[in-house]
């Protein structure tokens, strides 16, 4: 009895726990089936996403920004290779690096940073990428790399590099770090001078081999861009407009050179500038392209237009000579005047003498309809066709009702602005014998022009113009030796509120050699200091020197006295 109740004992303790057993195997498995169903089929992303991250990658081959050249090839924008110092916090933290300072002071040395920053930059395991530096030099990068910390990687980038620096500044213009184009032309052409790169998305194994090409997309080319600069002539104008700052005390000077008969814009200059290479403390004053963004009333650069004017209607001709006596006259109860009573004057007397009191009397012989439209015409109103950015239309209150004395003093350049731009186009119009074209600053074909005065009138003009650079002009200070000149002075007060102060705009444009024109200059002063405020004291001599100077780089043959008779007259001068 007592081994058969033993025997009904056993079998009963085996069979709980078994149960307890199977069931907790049972219960596992059912989990891991659970899980696992709701891994693969309800919420599969996560762990693809995971093991994405782990096997694809997409390479990029470099490409750089396009070269921005002169009209000779002569590089004036490239672009050079360097290398970003990165970090991985991760990987640093993981790997213990910053424990050694040693490095890190070294990293921060050779990158001119502090290194407590530095350190404290890449102290956060959660982040994955950090700039420590970017566009470091070769000599860095090699240096940074031989330091071995681990996590702290290089980059291949490049940087934009400017060849000829303060000379051209305004004009190219600069890129961010990012090497995207924000002034100049390197904004205004960014589409072309940027490519993008050929891409492959690849899946590589657990040792970094490529195992399967999954895309591929192929880039854009970046695409050089050549400008109609001559950069000879743009450094020459530099020259020159520096000096002329320092010489005269100037707050800025500007000056632009046109190829009459293409329209093409051979140098841009202004002054004060800046490298664009290093632009660390650079004020915006010095950035700003002034040749195409500031305004200013022109003086009596514009007097040519109402001589046109009165040709084109008819009131007058060639031979027309205005009394100007007694050198003033009333209109409207404002007066308009002359510096000394000239008294008869023929048209080439009016421009030569720089006669308000003539050229006031030949613009109001016409319409005002006429005398408004030909501003028009004459590229005084509008953009220049550059399209470049900021560049001003300049401000031409064109209404409905004109007094006498308004249409007067228009005339003689007052109650419109226009950038040095625009009066280089005005001047390039009267040089190809009155045939309009837009100006333009990228190399390619001649555009079309429109006829916009009569051959023979702006023969004539040009023929007047001459005499004022000659005796008894405004400017004999534009003489050229060996060139035939024509040009025009152009003085005008700075507008504030209420009227005009004391500060001056002095201005010259010219164009060279009369017989067969082929390059216009226009070179502005801004506020010059001292007793020098008129623009055959100031613009002009500088007018001469630019003018000198392109003409003999341009290989343009003489087509005036011999060389040596004008100098030695210019030293009997002095």
């Amino acid at each position: 009895m007592t081994a058969q109740a033993k025997n009904t004992a056993q079998p009963r303790l085996l069979q709980w726990r078994f149960l307890v057993v199977t069931s907790t195997v049972i219960f596992v498995f059912m989990g891991l089936a659970t899980r696992a169903a709701y891994i693969q089929v309800i919420a599969p992303d996560q762990l693809i996403e995971q093991g994405d991250n782990r096997t694809l990658r997409t390479r990029t081959d470099a490409v750089h920004r396009g070269m921005i050249l002169d009209r000779n090839g002569e590089e004036l924008a490239v672009s050079v290779p360097v290398q970003a110092v990165w970090a991985d916090p991760k990987i640093i933290i993981e790997n213990n690096a910053l424990a050694d300072t040693r490095r890190w002071r070294a990293l921060a040395e050779v990158l001119g940073e502090d290194a407590e920053k530095v350190m404290k930059q890449v102290s956060d395991p959660k982040r994955r990428f950090v700039y420590i530096q970017r566009q470091v030099t070769p000599a860095m990068a090699e240096y940074v790399d031989k330091l071995n910390i681990p996590g702290v990687y290089l980059r291949r980038e490049s940087r934009r590099y400017y060849p000829t620096g303060e000379v051209s500044a305004q004009l190219i213009g600069f890129t961010n770090i990012d090497d995207q184009g924000i002034e100049g032309i390197e904004r205004l052409f960014e589409d072309r001078l940027t490519g993008t790169p050929d891409t492959r998305r690849i899946r590589r194994d657990g040792k970094g081999r490529q195992v399967e090409i999954l895309t591929q997309e192929e880039g854009k080319d970046s695409k050089d861009l050549q400008l109609t600069i001559d950069q000879r002539i743009q450094a020459l104008a530099y020259k020159e407009i520096k000096k002329a700052i320092s010489v005269y005390d100037a707050a800025a000077a500007s000056a632009v050179i046109v190829d009459v008969n293409t329209g093409d814009v051979l140098a841009m200059v202004n002054g004060p500038s800046f490298n664009p290479n290093n632009r660390k403390g650079v004020t915006a004053h010095r950035i700003r392209n002034r040749a195409i963004t500031d305004a200013f009333e022109p003086g009596s650069v514009v007097k040519p237009i109402a001589v046109i004017s009165a040709l084109e209607f008819g009131s007058a001709t060639l031979d027309t000579v205005i009394d100007t006596s007694p050198g003033w006259m009333r209109l409207g109860g404002a007066m308009v005047q002359d510096s000394k009573n000239y008294g008869p004057l023929d048209l080439t007397g009016i421009i030569r003498k720089s006669s308000n009191m003539g050229i006031s009397k030949l613009a109001l012989s016409v319409p005002k309809n006429h005398l408004i439209d030909l501003y028009y015409e004459m590229g005084l109103v509008g953009d220049t066709g550059t399209n470049m950015i900021g560049e001003s239309s300049g401000i031409f209150h064109d209404r409905s009702r004109w007094s006498k004395h308004e249409l007067a003093t228009l005339s003689f350049g007052y109650n419109l602005t226009v950038t040095p731009m625009q009066i280089a186009r005005m001047y390039s119009i009267l040089a190809n014998g009155g045939i309009k074209r837009p100006l333009n600053i990228i190399k390619g074909e001649t555009p079309a022009g429109e006829r916009v005065i009569s051959e023979r009138h702006a023969k004539a003009v040009t023929a007047m113009m001459e005499h004022v650079v000659l005796e008894g002009g405004t400017a004999p200070k534009a003489r050229v030796p060996g060139y035939r000149v024509a040009g025009k002075t152009g003085t005008s007060r700075k507008a504030i509120a209420g009227g005009y102060g004391e500060e001056y705009v002095n201005l010259f444009a010219g164009i060279a050699p009369v017989s067969n024109p082929q390059i216009a200059v226009v070179v502005l002063i801004d506020e010059p200091g001292g007793d020098l405020y008129y623009g055959g004291d100031t613009a002009a001599p500088v007018f001469a020197k630019i003018m000198a100077g392109a003409l003999q780089l341009l290989n343009i043959p003489p087509d005036d006295k011999p060389v040596s008779s004008l100098i030695a007259l210019q030293r009997g001068d002095q």
